[in-house]
């Protein structure tokens, strides 16, 4: 039996995680348990998931005292060690910091149970190399933790003879049992990507609706005027105008266009089309829950700062447009546009509109799945970011809320992904995100 220690961002990241660790034996140090009532009056999701763990820790309570340890329904023990408190950390190391405590408990384990494996497990990458410093062996929480395999492009290349390619757009379908060698399982709404290997430059575009390979519906679109410049821009279209697909992920390093395509198409349903009755757009203020009444001004004038990247496509889109009776001031004035604090989308029900969650990829999945929640009636939701800019000190681009929910959702036929990968913003932008 091993015996696992844990820190407090891993509760605050999943207060189940507790239940996570099999017939192992649960270490809280009296530490954890501070710092978890330090966060519980938070609006955001860690202050939620502070008072979910308190409200587990309160119901294991009632099967006897935790200091003197509780059997688990997984067969497991939990245990909150209150005499680690007065051991002390290793010499240079701060005892009033809260960190090192947790530290000194875990020493404190280790020096009782020498026979025992003892792990350290916590997200903060800097306590994990103190530990590992100091002999301690610690480890990441990997209950919502992917890995590279796992992380879902939405695009598939296969290579076919130039018949077959032929014979797709004669009778426009596909089906799965013509292609002999795929080396890997397509899911639905996937984009394909199909390249002639006995003919030189033919190639086809399409889309698996679950069934077959399928022609896009949209190929010749260009909402608002934007255009498409690569085949990534193309599956991204193709998955944002078809509204029959009510989630979609766009991933993609800074300048493939993801969160202008996903404004144009946006824009494009609530004016042109009448397809949803607004354009929602929100983006998270880092971190997720803050108050921003700090800041002087209005609501509009705070979020200014926040919400200018936004406002810098929305004047690009506005200014492709050959329509010059809209302008930003006319869409709000007519409730078409409204742009947000992902703060306050909490709690609300949003239906009949296009949804648009900027930099998502600073949210963790608990705050993902409280984004989709709020989605009412005839609702799309799309959400961007890119996994290799996060703000987040506990996610990465294997553990983040976007990634795994474009994982989670691979399967499902109303929802769709894509990884967007050439820089469109400019030879100098492609260039800089490539080499710095």
């Amino acid at each position: 039996m091993k015996i696992y220690v844990l820190d407090t961002n891993v509760l605050l990241d999943d207060p189940k995680a507790i239940f996570a660790f099999e017939e192992n034996q649960i270490i809280l140090p009296l530490a954890v348990l501070e710092e978890i009532d330090d966060q519980k009056t938070k609006t955001s999701s860690i202050g939620h998931n502070a008072r979910e763990t308190s409200r587990i820790l309160d119901n294991l309570r009632e099967q006897g005292r935790l200091d003197c340890g509780v059997k688990l329904k997984n067969g497991g023990n939990l245990r909150i060690e209150i005499n680690g408190k007065d051991f002390e950390p290793p010499e240079g190391l701060n005892a009033a910091k809260k960190d090192n405590r947790i530290l000194s408990t875990a020493f404190y384990i280790q020096k009782e149970n020498p026979d025992q494996k003892v792990i350290l497990v916590t997200n903060d990458i800097n306590l994990r190399l103190i530990a590992d410093a100091f002999g301690l062996k610690a480890e990441q929480y990997r209950s919502n933790r992917l890995n590279d395999d796992d992380i879902y492009t939405g695009s598939h290349e296969i290579k076919v003879p130039a018949e077959l390619i032929d014979r797709f757009y004669q009778n426009n379908a596909l089906e799965l049992k013509e292609f002999k060698d795929i080396d890997k399982k397509i899911y639905p709404q996937e984009m394909v990507h199909l390249i002639a290997v006995d003919q030189k430059g033919k190639s086809a575009l399409a889309r698996f609706n679950g069934e077959q390979i399928v022609p896009f519906l949209f190929s010749k679109a260009s909402p608002w005027g934007i255009k498409p410049r690569n085949k990534e821009q193309k599956f991204a279209l193709e998955l944002l105008l078809n509204e029959d697909i009510k989630l979609v992920t766009l991933l993609g390093k800074a300048g493939t266009g993801k969160t202008l395509l996903a404004l144009a198409v946006g824009l494009s349903k609530v004016t042109d089309e009448e397809a949803y009755k607004r354009l929602l757009v929100a983006r998270p203020v880092i971190p997720m829950g803050n108050d921003i009444g700090f800041l002087p001004g209005t609501k509009e004038e705070k979020l200014q700062p926040w919400m200018q990247p936004i406002f810098d496509n929305l004047d690009f889109i506005l200014n492709q447009s050959n329509d010059s009776s809209f302008s930003f001031d006319y869409l709000v004035e007519k409730n078409l546009i409204q742009i947000e604090a992902l703060t306050y989308i909490r709690g609300r029900s949003v239906p009949n509109q296009f949804i648009i969650i900027d930099e998502a990829q600073n949210l963790t999945a608990h705050e993902v799945k409280t984004i989709i929640t709020r989605a009412g009636k005839n609702t799309k939701i799309v959400l961007t970011g890119d996994p290799y800019q996060i703000d987040n000190p506990y996610l990465d681009k294997h553990t983040n809320g976007l990634t795994l929910l474009a994982h989670k959702f691979h399967n499902e036929s109303i929802a769709g992904h894509i990884t967007l990968v050439k820089g469109e913003r400019s030879e100098l932008a492609r260039i800089a995100s490539e080499l710095l």
